[in-house]
């Protein structure tokens, strides 16, 4: 037992568990509503600027290249397929942080302040009510127990703080936003943005990005490297470490504690709430308690369900708030294996310059105002990029001498490659559990993974891959191949919803706040809170519900309601 001395020490308004993009958010909004917040890390410190060394790297700087070698993929047979040696460091050893795979399931992570924040694709999307009334309306999971009205005002505060550039289209299906100024298709994108509208009355437009086209709070603009999963040393993207997590800083209310491996959630049989938590340092194994009035679990899907299934008591056998028996399962992911290539044989007088760090979005076209009796429920978006082949596209052409070189060093013909992003349903199958024997390092046990896509996501790919065919074919591409990458689960790095939000606390665990039915002063925000997937990339929302939950924790924190 620590003594009342040390207890006092470790003492603390708020802890945010995870640094990364909802963790960031939580510790940043409750440091600025005054509350002397603990944010815990498992990984090592990232500081903005500072830590990013290969950030103004040439590719001649790197001793392979972009290329991975065999040790890589021999050490990080998972891992090694999303880095390259230019943010190899922001990713974990599988060797050191094992995991089993009941199927084939990537799960890619970044343990480090910051988290997955430095290495994210940046898409900012709103959901809209066609997604939050799904599952009530088909009958598949639990009705979300909030809808668009509910958040509206919470995706207008985030947008507002991090800087999204975007266009509004005015669509139902994906409402618009507060956005900086639009990047800019280039042309081969804007001709297929006019055929498709034109044939099938479809919306292309530029990806909705957080990526700064203009200076924004201190930040930016960005410089169109596209080099973000290095760190921005311009700011140019949001980042829990160029945004959130200095402005926590600021207030001088945030203590920031990386290493530290939360085992385990303290639960007061005589209050009916959590205590604290119990923490690991993952340089000494050193076993620490810290104390606080609520706490925030923002470790990611996979870590915030060890954690809960990890922590164990008389009330709670079946894992920490585990009333429904609903955590760690519904796991889902978005698919984003099927699409279409093609080639087009014009704007041959027309190139573009910089790097665009952001593609074009197609938005959801299916199953929008009725079931259209498509084999499959749901829907998902297409997203893509024009460009025009370099030489890189063309080393295996055959050739030799001047004229060779001077084919491979003037550009080739425009392409345009697009998959969709499929929404995956919520099944009680799909789950995360725990090995009983086998652990790790720090002697806490193995997750297992049992991830599959079923035959409604199956479908789904099967019609992507029909539509993006006939819209390359009728907008006048040649060499249209449509296919299918076949990716397991995990792939797309959007898992979500083992500790769903629900109107039930015996279907659910979470209420309509992210605040735990059965622990009312334990709130989880991070993606295992998805009640369903819709398809839009979903790390807005994640910072849209945790701003609100801050917000609603702190005003009840002070009402003396938890």
């Amino acid at each position: 037992m620590q003594s009342n001395n040390i207890e006092n020490q470790n003492t603390y308004d708020a802890i945010v568990i995870g640094s990364g993009i909802s963790g960031g958010w939580a510790a940043m909004e409750l440091c600025k509503k005054g509350l002397k917040t603990l944010l815990l890390e498992r990984g090592r410190n990232v500081e903005h600027i500072t830590d990013y060394p290969t950030a103004n790297l040439n590719p001649w700087d790197f001793k392979n290249g972009y290329n991975n070698t065999n040790a890589d993929a021999e050490t990080d047979p998972i891992q090694s397929q999303a880095y390259s040696p230019a943010n190899k460091h922001f990713y974990v050893s599988d060797k050191d942080q094992p995991y089993i795979q009941e199927k084939p399931f990537n799960w890619f992570r970044g343990y480090q302040v910051g988290g997955r924040s430095l290495l994210w694709g940046r898409q900012c999307y709103r959901f809209s009510d066609l997604d939050f009334e799904a599952n009530k309306k088909d009958g598949n999971g639990v009705d979300w127990p909030i809808r668009y009205k509910d958040i509206k005002s919470w995706y207008d505060y985030v947008e507002s703080f991090i800087g999204v550039s975007g266009q509004n289209e005015e669509l139902p299906q994906l409402p618009d936003g507060k956005f900086l100024p639009p990047m800019e298709l280039n042309c081969v994108e804007q001709y297929l943005r006019k055929s498709i509208k034109d044939n099938d009355k479809r919306t292309l437009t530029i990806a909705r990005v957080a990526n700064l086209t203009r200076g924004w709070d201190n930040r930016g603009p960005c410089q169109n490297r596209n080099l973000c999963s290095r760190g921005c040393p311009f700011g140019g993207y949001f980042s829990s470490n160029s945004s959130t997590i200095p402005a926590a800083k600021i207030t001088g209310n945030l203590t920031l504690r990386p290493f530290s491996i939360v085992s385990e959630i303290i639960y007061n049989e005589q209050t009916q709430k959590a205590k604290g938590v119990k923490v690991i340092d993952a340089n000494t194994n050193e076993h620490i308690e810290f104390y606080s009035k609520i706490i925030f679990i923002n470790a990611s899907t996979v870590a915030t369900s060890l954690l809960l299934l990890n922590s164990k008591s008389k009330r709670f056998p079946n894992g920490f708030g585990n009333d429904s028996g609903q955590v760690g399962h519904n796991l889902m992911d978005h698919h984003s294996s099927a699409g279409a290539y093609g080639v087009y044989d014009g704007l041959k007088d027309k190139y573009y310059k910089g790097r665009r760090p952001c593609g074009f979005l197609i938005p959801r076209y299916r199953n929008l105002d009725k079931d259209e009796n498509l084999g499959f429920t749901r829907g998902y978006n297409i997203q893509g990029h024009g460009e025009r082949q370099e030489w890189m596209d063309r080393m295996g052409a055959p050739g030799f001498g001047k004229e060779f070189k001077n084919a491979l060093t003037t550009p080739g013909p425009w392409t345009v490659w697009m998959a969709g992003w499929g929404e995956c349903l919520p099944y009680y199958e799909n789950q995360i559990t725990l090995d009983e024997t086998q652990k790790d390092k720090w002697g806490m046990p193995l997750v297992k993974i049992d991830f599959s896509f079923k035959e409604n996501e199956n479908k789904m790919m099967d019609d992507i891959k029909g539509t993006c065919e006939k819209m390359l074919v009728d907008s006048g591409f040649s060499n249209v191949q449509a296919f299918n990458y076949s990716k397991p689960g995990g792939s797309t790095i959007h898992e979500m919803g083992t500790a769903r939000m629900g109107l039930d606390p015996k279907t659910s665990v979470l209420n309509g706040f992210n605040q735990m039915h059965a622990v009312k002063n334990v709130f989880i925000t991070d993606g295992s809170c998805m009640t369903s997937s819709a398809c839009q990339n979903p790390s807005l929302t994640y910072m849209a519900l945790t701003a609100r939950a801050c917000d609603y924790a702190f005003k009840q924190l002070m009402a003396g309601a938890i």
